[in-house]
């Protein structure tokens, strides 16, 4: 199942707090960007985000976005822009800390 329009703008007005979002089309699915740092992306109507050290915290959910990918974090609170603003810095400075 591919993620509908409508989810994906939703999720990108969530992540209006935050400059320098990107989004980019993969088969029927969305890859997020932050500042350039591919952060995690919008998965059959899901929004989530890869797993590093510094978004444990959150005590989020693994899943899969599609069968033969690496688990990620799903981000179930899409309704507090505040959180999701958080969750992606973490995440993001987590992926640069990893480089």
């Amino acid at each position: 199942m591919a993620t509908a329009t409508e989810y994906k703008k939703f999720i990108l007005e969530q992540l209006n707090l935050l400059d320098s979002i990107t989004c980019k089309a993969m088969m029927g699915e969305y890859l997020l960007y932050y500042n350039d740092v591919l952060f995690g992306g919008i998965y059959d109507n899901r929004l989530l985000v890869k797993i590093v050290d510094t978004n444990k915290k959150y005590n989020m959910n693994e899943q899969t976005p599609y069968k033969t990918a690496k688990p990620m974090y799903l981000v179930d609170d899409v309704d507090n822009k505040e959180l999701l603003k958080e969750i992606v810095i973490e995440t993001c400075k987590g992926l640069l800390i990893k480089k």
